[in-house]
């Protein structure tokens, strides 16, 4: 299992930034990707971004894309989520995930939840209007 530690969640106003980290230990070498999800009230659980351990390959969802960029630092097993331009839409708790090694790779894998094997606490990020 890979332990996940997320942070840098807050409270910001409208078109400010954060960025968010999730540090990693334990068994990293079972993890094919990272990804970050969220979930905002009453709202199921959404895809952000991910990030290919092998190739460092990026994959956002639509409603992010052009706003976070997602990166990490292999010497440190920690993966950034940088959120630029934030809206109220962006409230949520944001969980990082780490992906096993399998049969699948990109869209279509490394965007659906159910495919990732282990989760962090998450942390909250509120955008004011």
């Amino acid at each position: 299992q890979v332990q996940l530690a997320e942070s840098g969640g807050g409270l910001v106003q409208t078109g400010h930034s954060l960025r968010l980290s999730c540090a990693a230990s334990g068994r990293i070498f079972n993890s094919n990707a990272r990804g970050w999800f969220r979930r905002a009230p009453g709202k199921e659980r959404e895809f952000v971004a991910a990030i290919s351990r092998r190739d460092g390959a990026t994959y956002y969802g639509d409603s992010v894309t052009g706003r976070f960029t997602i990166s990490r630092d292999v010497a440190r097993d920690t993966v950034y989520l940088q959120m630029n331009d934030l809206k109220p839409e962006d409230t949520a708790v944001y969980y990082c995930a780490a992906h096993p090694f399998s049969g699948c790779s990109g869209y279509g894998c490394y965007d659906i939840w159910s495919k990732y094997s282990s989760w962090g606490q998450g942390t909250q990020v509120t955008v004011s209007a």
